[in-house]
């Protein structure tokens, strides 16, 4: 038997070359009803809809329990034919065009991966009498859209010590003081590092360097940590008895995920770290919180190249603002420790494995 309907499907219009949308935008769009035959349609309505949600399972024992937490940012509906009064569609093509606005929140990121995700959708129904309803969703990216001038504190250098006797099959002492220039830095960007390494022992050392992500999910008191390489790269030994300024470009994939901070279930960051191999010892180390924000982006949309300056906001001297809405405040400060998170358990960097 022929289905009345040959194909439902919702989609949206591309405002940019990045396809990608922030709190404030126009999202316009169209639900495309393809009828085999004539049909009566009950009602037919479009939602835009923004949510954050986790979940993972832990074993206690023999038992496994689940935590789950889900955070519901808006959900707005338009109704394109209204419930009761029905609709008779004759056979062929139909399209139904609408238009959304969303929020002007303090939206997070679109993300997704093992253990939660952060989405935005269009979802579209459609009823019909004694019939089951007739599903489709688009899912949208939405980015928040910060530059390295909506926070003080994103402009701030870092620098830090560290020093470690060495003992066993080694002597000595090897020390390193470095930093980077800024907190915040955009996809595709280069984090400068430039390190004074004092090598007062018996082996060469390896000064390394990784970039990794911290994935936090939080759900019904308890907190689940993944942490994932981005990247992870190595200078030339340093011989014994030898003091040395080392400088490194470390270049963040354009693709990298941009941090989440702004989410009270999922929180994404960066950690920057320097630390010196030394065979048959622990090595000394030193991590920078790293904040990683969108590529910067043309008055089209399209990603600009790494270290331009033309995203300079209307606040730098004779800069041009590229972003499609003004900067919310303060977002992106450096966030507190979770010691300061009373509501879930202390998990200090030691526990990483990074």
């Amino acid at each position: 038997m022929l289905s009345t309907i040959k194909s439902f499907s919702v989609g949206y219009n591309p405002i940019n070359q990045s396809n990608t949308f922030t709190s404030g935008d126009c999202i316009t769009g169209q639900i495309t009803l393809e009828l085999a035959k004539e049909c009566e349609i009950y009602s037919l309505c479009v939602k835009l809809k923004g949510k954050a949600e986790v979940s993972w399972v832990e074993l206690d024992g023999k038992k496994s329990k689940t935590y789950h937490a889900k955070e519901k940012y808006f959900s707005i509906k338009q109704v394109i034919i209204e419930e009761s009064k029905g609709s008779i569609n004759n056979q062929g093509c139909h399209v139904y065009p609408f238009t959304f606005q969303i929020p002007a929140q303090d939206l997070p990121s679109s993300f997704q991966d093992t253990y939660g995700k952060i989405v935005y959708t269009l979802e579209a129904n459609l009823s019909r009498s004694m019939r089951a309803d007739s599903k489709a969703k688009a899912q949208f990216t939405l980015r928040h859209n910060e530059n390295l001038y909506s926070d003080p504190s994103l402009m701030i250098q870092q620098q830090d010590i560290t020093e470690k006797k060495l003992k066993l099959f080694s002597s000595g002492t090897v020390s390193m003081d470095a930093n980077i220039e800024r907190t915040g830095f955009h996809q595709g960007e280069g984090i400068k590092v430039a390190a004074s390494i004092n090598n007062k022992s018996s082996r060469d050392i390896k000064p390394k360097y990784l970039l990794y992500m911290k994935i936090s999910y939080f759900a019904k008191g308890k907190r689940k940590l993944d942490c994932k390489k981005i990247l992870k790269e190595v200078d030339d030994p340093i011989p014994p008895s030898a003091n040395q300024a080392v400088t490194r470009v470390i270049t963040i994939p354009p693709d990298t995920c941009v941090s989440i901070l702004n989410c009270t279930i999922l929180r994404v960051e960066y950690r920057l770290k320097v630390y010196l191999d030394v065979k048959y010892a622990v090595d000394p180390e030193i991590k920078f919180p790293v904040v990683i924000l969108p590529a910067l982006q043309g008055p089209d949309g399209e990603h600009l190249p790494a270290g331009s300056e033309a995203y300079a906001g209307s606040d730098m001297p004779g800069g041009t603002s590229f972003l499609q809405n003004p900067p919310a405040s303060g977002p992106f400060a450096t966030p507190p420790p979770y010691e300061t998170h009373g509501m879930y358990p202390v998990l200090k960097d030691s526990t990483e494995k990074l």
